[in-house]
């Protein structure tokens, strides 16, 4: 019983230590300056949480359809999506230097992640980072899965590849 009485009392003094720490503005929220540990969790709390919201099924068309993939880099350069994450051939954006935390070089996180949860980042961005929710302004999911089926080919798109499909239309 003594040790219950004791587990409940640090847990008490953790939970206000935290709370002063948080709420007393001891921790800066500048994007200058980054805590591993918080870095840590917000990964951690981010990928355990699009891996239980992305439960969309696949698009009605094949992601390895060239005509989809073609469309799918002419929406993500035309989304501006090339600002923040590059594209075969296309340097980021300046600013994107600046955020925090750092969009991620897509090339090298595709493999790593299933069709339904690159659908369900897209379609609904993520809080606290600069990665916005087009769903939010409209984009219908078609052209969603079609910025997919592009970004499962991504690592291995050329360059001329890029320019000749995200090429401006008419």
């Amino acid at each position: 019983m003594r040790s219950l009485a004791v587990i409940g009392a640090l847990s008490i003094v953790v939970a206000i230590g935290a709370a002063v720490y948080f709420f007393g503005g001891f921790y800066s929220v500048a994007a200058t300056e980054e805590s591993a540990p918080v870095a840590w969790v917000l990964v951690h709390v981010r990928q355990a949480s699009v891996d239980r919201h992305a439960t969309e099924v696949l698009p009605p068309k094949s992601l390895d359809d060239a005509a989809v993939v073609r469309a799918g880099a002419h929406a993500f350069a035309a989304r501006g999506c090339t600002n923040c994450h590059g594209a075969p051939g296309v340097k980021w954006a300046k600013f994107s230097e600046g955020m925090q935390p750092s969009p991620p070089d897509l090339k090298e996180i595709v493999d790593e992640r299933e069709p339904r949860q690159l659908f369900w980042v897209i379609k609904n961005g993520i809080k606290m980072t600069g990665m916005p929710s087009f769903g939010a302004i409209g984009v219908p999911d078609q052209e969603i899965w079609s910025i997919v089926a592009f970004l499962k080919k991504l690592p291995t798109v050329s360059e001329e590849d890029f320019k000749t499909w995200s090429a401006p239309s008419g």
